[in-house]
């Protein structure tokens, strides 16, 4: 249906995954996508993606009509295409639901949509009437709308909400079908030994409901645009640094509303994971805070964060937080000594051991500690088999002698010679990661199927072409599982070890 979907794939996938042997599958953030379909710059901190609703689902409740499926790429996501296909149908979900069409709900009484409206409408109202906006100004960012809508004035507010009435009604309804199919695919996953590892990026996208919203949040000027944007500082991936664009927050403000706004972020996301990636931990401690005039990184300057004040108040509000610190980047004794302080596993990168990373010593498997998420590559690099065939040179972040020196640092350390180094030097970097002492080990799933750079999901910096890779079926074998598995089993990690990460 033109993406993956919860339902029965969703199923079929955790299915395969303990068959396998694993224990923890983590995803990507679960948000609309916004700007070049980026999760990382989602429509909204809070709600979830309706391109994830299971069509099959809704057609087994009675809600849709089965029908012929559109012909739609399998090998890679069409979001335009599986966007139009998916809004028609949910439509049409919609509608029968309303006419109380189907044998187990009562429609827009049903006592269990109307509870989830009341216990989300901090978030759920804003979003619904931002996303109809949106859509109704042509997708035009909200900067862009008449300055009654623009700057939330409440005679403009209250005509839109009843103008739009149905709209919001219709994605009050998707997001409530949303959160239903989501808490049976995580019940289903707990059945199975399995936990949920969620990706909560440290910024929001300006063009969101959340900035919409909160501009007394953000570092705004007086039509709602950024004085200031968020990036990171000349590196690996980027020799003039990367200007992501998000608008970098008021701390003060958070602060002294004793960070209301990020605790219900952080409240939402343990509603749906077991543990959640914090994306950018740095920033938490200091940001590169770019002029939003600039077109690159490279005239950044770093300013403070929070620091141990915000997980201090999040600690207090919610208990205490399973969450993974993605330490990657520009990292200082402070920022460690921050992860340390409250105990957080931090991230070691198998890919970026044989070359110029400040932490490449740390991140080769000898090193790591016990206390550590350790992967063999993230979202954000090549494959493992994209990286070791890269020759270098100007389409790569790496010289063909860095490259080379690369491929011989990691032969050498995996043990591998001969003419099938090619072939073996994934599975042997798969092996090290889990064979270390590491109590968790994440395998991206394009290294485990051993794919090429075809199969690489994000390259930082480019605007198009990212986020569109899939996953067949056909690829996830038995053969697979079991080898995997016999990995889980030499290496001793079963449901005794790495409980929590």
């Amino acid at each position: 249906m033109g993406c993956g979907a919860l339902g029965p794939t969703a199923d079929r996938f955790a299915s395969w995954l303990a068959q396998a042997g694993l224990r923890w599958w983590q995803m990507l953030p679960v948000g609309p996508p916004g700007y070049g379909n980026s999760p990382y710059s989602a429509l909204s901190a809070f709600a979830g993606n309706p391109l994830l609703i299971g069509l099959e689902t809704l057609e087994q409740a009675g809600l849709l009509a089965s029908e012929p499926l559109p012909e739609l790429p399998t090998d890679h996501v069409d979001y335009a295409a599986a966007a139009s296909y998916r809004d028609g149908r949910l439509r049409q979900a919609f509608e029968a639901w309303s006419r109380g069409g189907s044998t187990r709900s009562t429609g827009p009484q049903d006592p269990a949509f109307l509870q989830f409206c009341q216990e989300q409408a901090g978030w759920l109202d804003d979003y619904v009437l931002f996303a109809a906006l949106k859509e109704a100004h042509g997708g035009a960012p909200w900067t862009a709308w008449e300055s009654g809508l623009r700057d939330r004035l409440g005679s403009a507010l209250t005509q839109a909400r009843e103008e739009l009435r149905d709209e919001l009604d219709r994605r009050r309804f998707e997001q409530w079908i949303f959160e239903v199919q989501w808490r049976r695919l995580r019940a289903r996953c707990t059945s199975l030994g399995i936990g949920l590892i969620g990706d909560l990026p440290i910024f929001v996208a300006h063009d969101s409901a959340d900035v919409w919203t909160h501009r007394d949040l953000f570092l705004l000027d007086d039509r709602g645009m950024p004085t200031v944007v968020a990036g990171v500082p000349p590196d690996y991936f980027s020799r003039t640094g990367q200007r992501w664009g998000n608008p970098l927050y008021r701390w003060d403000v958070l602060r002294a509303d004793g960070y209301g706004w990020w605790i219900e972020r952080l409240r939402q996301a343990l509603r749906r994971f077991d543990a959640i990636r914090l994306d950018h931990f740095i920033g938490f401690l200091r940001c590169w805070e770019i002029p939003a005039s600039d077109p690159t990184a490279e005239r950044g300057r770093w300013v403070p964060g929070p620091g141990a004040h915000f997980f201090e108040s999040a600690g207090a509000a919610l208990g205490e937080l399973p969450l993974i610190a993605e330490d990657l980047g520009a990292v200082s004794p402070e920022v460690i000594a921050l992860r340390d302080a409250f105990d957080l596993p931090g991230i070691r990168i198998l890919q970026f051991a044989f070359g110029t990373d400040p932490q490449a010593r740390s991140f080769l498997p000898h090193n790591y500690p016990r206390h550590a998420a350790v992967y063999t590559g993230t979202h954000d690099n090549d494959t493992l088999r994209g990286w070791y065939t890269d020759p270098g040179g100007d389409e790569s972040p790496r010289s063909p002698a860095q490259a080379d020196k690369e491929r011989r640092r990691a032969l050498e350390y995996l043990g591998i010679e001969g003419e099938r180094a090619a072939s073996d030097v994934g599975w042997a970097m798969i092996r090290a990661v889990v064979a270390s002492v590491a109590n968790l080990a994440i395998l991206p799933l394009q290294d485990v199927l051993d794919l090429g750079s075809e199969a690489r999901m994000n390259r930082p910096g480019t605007p198009t072409g990212n986020w569109e890779w899939r996953c067949h079926s056909t690829q996830l074998s038995d053969a697979l599982a079991f080898r995997l598995s016999e990995l889980v089993r030499i290496y001793e990690r079963g449901p005794h070890r790495g409980a929590t990460p």
